[in-house]
């Protein structure tokens, strides 16, 4: 059980970083989020915080069910897409256990398909 709780933190403070290197380059805030960076970060922390898949998953671009409201899924996206590539010049660990992690996920889908 232990393991699911810091995975959680470790997506919640993964996510807030991102959204705090995409406010800070994009929207200029250097005193902190805009507001709508702010609802952001509140919102997907609240999904981490109820995510019932979190045991089995990698992260949600993997999940079958997308529990962010559409309008909220492409604020997310457009951050990752923005952050995504940045992350190694900010939080260069957080960035390589992101990489590491998703080869072994890819690895693991590529394996399950194959046993299909």
């Amino acid at each position: 059980m232990r393991d699911v709780a810091d995975k959680r933190e470790r997506e919640k403070r993964l996510v807030s970083q991102m959204i705090t290197l995409y406010c800070r380059k994009v929207h200029g805030g250097r005193d902190g989020l805009c507001p709508d960076c702010a609802q952001l970060k509140a919102y997907a922390i609240a999904r981490s915080d109820r995510c019932p898949f979190m045991e089995s998953k990698t992260f949600c671009s993997n999940c079958k069910v997308h529990c962010y409201k559409p309008d909220m899924r492409e604020k997310i996206r457009t951050v990752m897409r923005f952050a995504g590539p940045r992350m190694v010049f900010h939080h260069p660990v957080a960035a390589l256990r992101h990489v590491a992690e998703s080869k072994k996920e890819q690895r693991r889908l590529e394996a399950k398909h194959e046993n299909s």
